[in-house]
C-alpha cells in the first residue's frame, strides 16, 4: 500500500514562495521515484495576510495544522510589518503550541561549496546539532521592576525541568544511534556530545549532565558520550569540526552555535532546519530569511528549502527518498553552480530546482 502524507505548506513572505515552489517540485519528483504520495495544502499565513486582515494566525489555525503530517515553511518576515509580530505570532507560537521541542540542524558542507575554514572539506564538516526548543531562557521567565529609573532591574531565567531535559536527550541518543557517523559509514562509533557550561551554570547543567549519563548508561550504551563547554565548542567548530558527530544542547546555546555552523557550511543559502515533535506535527524550513529585495526576480538560491524538504521526508520515515534528494543537491553544488549567492549561481531559481529534480 502506498503511503500518503498530508503536508501543510506555508510559503510565507518575500522569496519564501519562490523557494518553496522549487522544494515542492523536488519533493514531488522524489515521491514519484520512491513510491509514496504527498498531498500539499497551502496556507497564506504571513505578512501580506496580516496587513490585509490584521490577523497573524486566524482562530483555529493551530488546530487545523495538527491534522497534517508535517508543515513545510518558506520564510517569515515582511518589510512593512514591525519585527517580532510575525516571528512571535507564527514561528514561536507554532513551535510552542505544537510542542516542537527539538530543533534539528545538520551542519554539512556540500561538494563545491566554499567554506571560510581553511583546508576543510565535506569530510570535515559533517555533523548535526540538536537544540532543545521548548524551554530555557527563551520562554520569558522573569520580569522588570522600576523600569526607566536608575534602579531598574531586569531578570530573565534559564528554567528547565527534568521532563524537558530527558525527552530532548532521549531524542538525541536515538538520532545518534540511527544517523550518527557509524550509521553513515563514516566512523567507528556513534557519538553524542552534550554542549553546556557546567563550570558556571552549575544548577541547570548539573541536571542536564546527570540525566545525560543516566540515560546513556541505562539505555544507550552503544552510543559514546562526550561533554564540551560551549565556548570550546565554538572554537572547535572553526578549528576542528571533524571531531563532531551529534551535538545536543540547550535552547540559547543551540541558537548561537547553529548560526556559526551555518556559516562554516557555506552560509544561510544551504542551511535547513526542522522543528520536531516526534509524537506530533513537525515543521521544516530554510534557515535564511525572506530576502524581500530579491522577491520575484527568480535569482534566489532554493537549496536550503530543498534540503528542508529532504529533512521532512527523513523525519516522516522516507529515509531513502531524503538521501536521494541530498545526493542530488551534492551533484548540483559539486558540478553545476558557480556560487550559492543570489544572482551569481549561473542559473535561475527555477533552473536550480529543475537540476536537483533531474538528478533524483
Amino acid at each position: 500500500m502506498t503511503n500518503t502524507y498530508r503536508i501543510a505548506v506555508i510559503p510565507g513572505d518575500g522569496t519564501g514562495p519562490e523557494v518553496i515552489n522549487e522544494g515542492r517540485k523536488v519533493l514531488q519528483e522524489a515521491a514519484g521515484r520512491y513510491g509514496f504520495k504527498l498531498e500539499m495544502t497551502d496556507f497564506d499565513f504571513g505578512g501580506d495576510r496580516y496587513l490585509r486582515t490584521g490577523e497573524v494566525l486566524p482562530e483555529g489555525a493551530v488546530d487545523e495544522l495538527r491534522r497534517f503530517d508535517a508543515i513545510y515553511l518558506g520564510a517569515i518576515g515582511h518589510p512593512d510589518v514591525k519585527p517580532g509580530i510575525l516571528e512571535k505570532g507564527i514561528l514561536l507560537r507554532l513551535r510552542f503550541e505544537l510542542d516542537q521541542y527539538i530543533n534539528l540542524r545538520p551542519v554539512r558542507l556540500y561538494p563545491g561549496v566554499e567554506t571560510p575554514l581553511k583546508d576543510k572539506s565535506p569530510e570535515d564538516i559533517d555533523y548535526v546539532v540538536i537544540r532543545e526548543n521548548s524551554g530555557g531562557i527563551y520562554t520569558g521567565t522573569g520580569g522588570v521592576s522600576m523600569k526607566s529609573t536608575a534602579h531598574e532591574v531586569a531578570v530573565q531565567s534559564m528554567v528547565y525541568n527534568r521532563f524537558q531535559v530527558e525527552r530532548c536527550l532521549r531524542y538525541a541518543f536515538e538520532y545518534a544511534r540511527k544517523f550518527g557517523k557509524k550509521a553513515r559509514g563514516k566512523g567507528e562509533v556513534n557519538t553524542l556530545a552534550l554542549v553546556g557550561k557546567t563550570n558556571v551554570l552549575t544548577y541547570v547543567f548539573d541536571l542536564w549532565e546527570r540525566v545525560f549519563h543516566e540515560i546513556g548508561e541505562q539505555e544507550y550504551s552503544d552510543v559514546k558520550r562526550e561533554y564540551y563547554h560551549v565556548d570550546a565548542t565554538c572554537m572547535w567548530m572553526v578549528k576542528s569540526p571533524q571531531w563532531f558527530d551529534v551535538l545536543v544542547t540547550t535552547n540559547m546555546f543551540g541558537d548561537i552555535i547553529t548560526d556559526l555552523g551555518a556559516e562554516t557550511q557555506g552560509g544561510m543559502g544551504i542551511a535547513a532546519g526542522g522543528n520536531i515533535n516526534p509524537q506530533g506535527v513537525s515543521m521544516f524550513e530554510p534557515i535564511g530569511g525572506s530576502a524581500p529585495k530579491y522577491t520575484g526576480k527568480n535569482i534566489i538560491n532554493p537549496l536550503a528549502a530543498i534540503c528542508a524538504g529532504a529533512m521532512m521526508l527523513e523525519t516522516l520515515g522516507e529515509v531513502e527518498a531524503a538521501k536521494g534528494i541530498e545526493d542530488a543537491v551534492k551533484k548540483v553544488t559539486g558540478t553545476r553552480l558557480k556560487s550559492l549567492s543570489a544572482g551569481k549561481m549561473g542559473y535561475t531559481t527555477s533552473e536550480v530546482g529543475d537540476l536537483v529534480a533531474g538528478y533524483i
